[in-house]
């Protein structure tokens, strides 16, 4: 489930006598354009053109999990969480999800434009604009999230079930969540309503850059990469998704669980036992871990210069 009451000693955050826990969904979210095809490198050439897609994950086996149905809300901002840049209304940014894959935003006068999602393969599957201007929207069509501060060009969006958000927000003394455009907080554990441990998280590009990722490879015994394994990627903030490994060569993707457009700080990469996989010895940037079967390695970058590819290799018994 979602969310569970538990005693008050657990790990919760408290919330008018009632103690609560949450975690990130299953599944994943990750840009894509609006018929929810990908961009080499999460890189997109403008701000419209950056969709919401969201499901089991990109190129994930048919027996993965989806998003759990519900209704959840978005937001978008620099890779730190610290700088909101979505400018409408929180109610603006809600969409459903139904049998693992959004099938709709919330009707609210000011909701997103929406696209098919002909490229994940779920019947209804739709994709989400991130800037404003969808049906009665307020803003002009052109308008769209701010420019990010970071000077990488990077943008981190991030999805939370509505119920989550209005905590966090309550958290943070705003009770009418979905009416205001920020709820506040800068903190690395509430970023604006959003809680990094209750969300997923993915980065994307606008613009002219070279990439800077993570990506995690999955070998047989004989040197054989594998595809459809599961690496679950968490960002330096808490913020989590799940990455599949698959080969794309259109772009550049070579049998990996790809993470792009990495930002400064640890990253973890939580790897586990699968079909297909059993989780042997584990080499981090070349370095063989001391540590042997299913674990969670750090990633640290430190520079942000680009072009760069961290790897993570796996060897499968």
């Amino acid at each position: 489930m979602w969310k569970k009451l538990v005693p008050c000693l657990a790990l919760a955050f408290m919330l008018a006598g009632l103690c609560v826990v949450a975690s990130a969904p299953d599944g994943a979210i990750f840009t894509t354009l609006p018929d929810g095809s990908r961009v080499n490198y999460n890189i997109y050439a403008a701000k419209p053109d950056v969709y919401l897609d969201g499901g089991p994950g990109d190129q994930a086996p048919i027996t993965a999990a989806g998003l759990p149905d519900g209704t959840y809300v978005f937001q978008v901002t620099d890779p730190s969480g610290k700088v909101l840049l979505s400018v409408d209304l929180a109610k603006c940014r809600q969409f459903t999800v139904e049998g693992g894959v959004i099938t709709g935003v919330v009707a609210t006068g000011c909701e997103h434009a929406t696209g098919i999602d002909k490229d994940h393969g779920a019947e209804g599957a739709l994709t989400v604009q991130l800037c404003g201007g969808g049906a009665g929207h307020p803003l002009t069509p052109t308008a769209c999230f701010l420019d990010t501060p970071n000077p990488g060009g990077e943008y981190k969006v991030w999805v939370t079930q509505v119920d989550d958000y209005l905590d966090g927000c309550a958290l943070l003394g705003v009770n009418n969540g979905l009416d205001v455009v920020n709820c506040g907080g800068k903190y690395a554990s509430n970023a604006h309503g959003f809680i990094p441990r209750h969300s997923k998280t993915d980065n994307f590009k606008v613009g002219s850059y070279l990439p800077l990722e993570i990506d995690t490879r999955f070998y047989l015994w004989d040197g054989t990469l594998i595809d459809g394994l599961m690496a679950t990627w968490t960002d330096p903030l808490g913020g989590s998704n799940n990455k599949f490994s698959y080969e794309d060569l259109s772009l550049d993707v070579h049998h990996e669980a790809h993470v792009e457009d990495v930002e400064l700080g640890t990253h973890k990469i939580t790897l586990t036992n699968q079909p297909g996989c059993t989780i042997g010895t584990v080499y981090v940037a070349g370095v063989k871990q001391k540590k042997t079967g299913p674990q969670t390695v750090s990633v640290t970058v430190k520079s942000n210069f680009t072009g760069t590819t961290y790897f993570v290799d796996v060897y499968c018994q």
